[in-house]
C-alpha cells in the first residue's frame, strides 16, 4: 500500500482541517515548500498564503486553507500546521 501523509491544520481556536493527503504545499518565509510521503523532518515558519493538501484520488477535491502565518512541522509522514489564523476554503472531507 502506498504511503500517505496525515495532515493536521489548526489555529488558536482549534482544529481547522485534518485528513490524509498525498502532497502538501505551504507558503514559508523562504518560499513555497512541497511535502510528499517520506519527506525529511522539517520545521518552517509560514507566511500568509494558502496551504493545499492534495488527495491521492484525483476525483476528490483538494483541501485549501488560508493561513496568516505560523509554522509547519513534518515528522514521520505527519504534517502539522499551527497557524496564527486559518480559514478553510475547500475540503475533501
Amino acid at each position: 500500500m502506498a504511503r500517505e501523509l496525515i495532515v493536521e491544520i489548526a489555529d488558536w481556536e482549534g482544529e481547522v482541517w485534518r485528513g490524509p493527503a498525498h502532497f502538501v504545499t505551504a507558503p514559508t518565509t523562504e518560499g513555497s515548500v512541497g511535502v510528499l510521503p517520506g519527506h525529511e523532518p522539517l520545521l518552517a515558519i509560514l507566511r500568509e498564503g494558502e496551504v493545499k493538501a492534495e488527495p491521492r484520488d484525483s476525483k476528490e477535491p483538494l483541501a485549501r486553507v488560508m493561513v496568516s502565518g505560523g509554522f509547519l512541522s513534518v515528522d514521520s509522514d505527519l504534517v502539522t500546521v499551527v497557524a496564527d489564523e486559518a480559514r478553510l476554503i475547500t475540503s475533501a472531507g
